[in-house]
Formats: structure tokens, sequence, C-alpha cells
């Protein structure tokens, strides 16, 4: 019998703002149940999994051994100067001046994730 992926987990020292800082990411709010100081925040992405972000009492030390693989609306260099404004750090440059390739970035609390090219 299968399983479903229903959250994607991710730990945070402070869970709520690192869940606003991603629902500027993917376009969608917070669920309105949650609140700064909450230990647990989510964010419901319609027909996909749950962003589940869960407080922590230690700061993030080694590489992810999972991560998100985003691709953006729009062309992936926007993006990625977007999220770099946002606050998120380059963590490695994998683009290709041919345009293929990806950009691995992290999110406030150091998390990688992929910028993959646009559709």
């Amino acid at each position: 019998m299968p399983s479903s992926v229903v959250n994607i987990a991710f730990d945070a020292t402070d869970s709520h703002a690192l869940a606003q800082w991603w629902s500027g990411v993917v376009g969608h709010p917070v669920d309105p149940e949650c609140a700064p100081g909450d230990e647990e925040v989510w964010i419901a992405q319609p027909g996909g999994p749950t962003l589940y972000f869960n407080r922590v009492p230690e700061a993030k030390t080694v590489k992810n051994r999972v991560h998100l693989c985003l691709r953006p609306d729009g062309p992936r260099d926007e993006e990625v100067d977007r999220l770099l404004a946002a606050g998120a750090s380059m963590v490695a440059d994998l683009r290709r001046p041919d345009g293929r390739g990806w950009a691995v970035l992290g999110d406030p609390e150091g998390n990688e994730f992929c910028v993959l090219r646009g559709a």
C-alpha cells in the first residue's frame, strides 16, 4: 500500500517568521490559525503538500539531505534576483550561459533549495 506526501517539514528557530518568508516565495498565505510565537506553522498549497514549519532550539549546522526544487513561472534569473533581494543567500550558482543549470539558495535560516529554469 503506497503512502502520500502531505507535508514538507522545515526546522526553524522562528517558525512563524520563516513561514512568512516562504509564503512570499510560493505565493500562498500562512494559515490564519497560525500566529507569531507558535511552535508549528503551516502553508497549505492547493494541489500540493503543505509546507510545515516546526520550531527547534538549535540552528542549522550541516547541508540538507532533502531540499525543494522550485520552477518559477517566469525567467529563472529574475526569480533568483527576487529571492536574493527578499533575504535568500546564494549557496552555489550552477547556472550556465546557455540557460541550463540552476541556482542553489538558502532561506533566511539556511535551508537549501534550488531554483530551476522557468517553464
